[in-house]
């Protein structure tokens, strides 16, 4: 379940090309552009400029390089040449990069034009959320404190936080142990420790925390209708604290 320091610095250079597939989303202007003309973008740039692999592709039997989640879709959105994002939209990409052998896995929800205030409230909040859950990491932390940290921020603002889907360990594979939930009572769960990967990745909703998959068995989306946002990051513990090792060029660690 940990990891030695020479696979955690793997996989930070895994994370740092992931930040900067992020960096090259935010120069596109998403507004008309199609969900599958964003996956096929970041498809090219993650093989060709950063040669590197998009671990998503092929996992489970998914086909894209992201998940392309929009308004009332809560994660796993299927990327789609029908779906064009429109002025007041948001939308969260969910995206995995492999290179040498080990998996980063981040997310961001963009706004997209002129967006609600009650809609940018949403984003910002999951934001804080899941930075309130990353500055509850640290050596002899439990999982329900983080889980406590961002139900209570999110609840704070009158949110509820999804509960069929959590964060998790990451390395090799996408998907390891220990499962991380965003929900919980603190100073329960398991301890964690130095060396341990893994990802925390809160999704809010506007309305009550139930969702639903659509027929296409991927699309998971709120059952009330209402709006859902959610940020990720992939998080190491280490011996004094947490490194998040897919830190974006235009965050600091801790900042938030």
């Amino acid at each position: 379940m940990t990891k030695r320091p020479e696979e955690i610095a793997l996989m930070a250079e895994s994370g740092k090309l992931l930040a900067s597939v992020f960096a090259y989303l935010d120069t596109l202007t998403l507004f008309g552009m199609s969900t599958m003309q964003v996956n096929d973008l970041v498809d090219a740039f993650i093989v060709h400029q950063l040669e590197a692999r998009p671990a998503s592709k092929g996992q489970y039997g998914y086909a894209y390089a992201l998940n392309a989640s929009r308004n009332s879709v809560v994660c796993h959105g299927v990327p789609s040449p029908d779906e064009i994002l429109q002025n007041g939209d948001i939308v969260n990409f969910d995206i995995t990069l492999e290179k040498n052998g080990f998996i980063a896995d981040s997310s961001k929800t963009y706004l997209v034009g002129e967006v609600s205030p009650s809609a940018r409230k949403l984003v910002q909040v999951t934001y804080e959320a899941m930075w309130k859950g990353i500055r509850a990491v640290r050596p002899g932390a439990r999982l329900g404190d983080i889980g406590h940290a961002i139900e209570h921020h999110a609840r704070r603002s009158g949110y509820s936080v999804v509960r069929q889907y959590c964060g998790h360990g990451i390395g090799r594979e996408m998907h390891e142990p220990p499962q991380v939930l965003h929900w919980g009572r603190p100073h329960t769960g398991l301890a964690l420790r130095e060396g341990m990967v893994f990802t925390i990745e809160p999704m809010l909703n506007q309305g009550r925390h139930a969702v639903r998959t659509e027929d296409d068995g991927w699309t998971v989306v709120t059952e009330d209708g209402k709006l859902s946002a959610q940020f990720e990051h992939t998080v190491a513990v280490t011996r004094d604290g947490v490194r998040v090792l897919t830190l974006r060029p235009e965050e600091k660690q801790g900042a938030r």
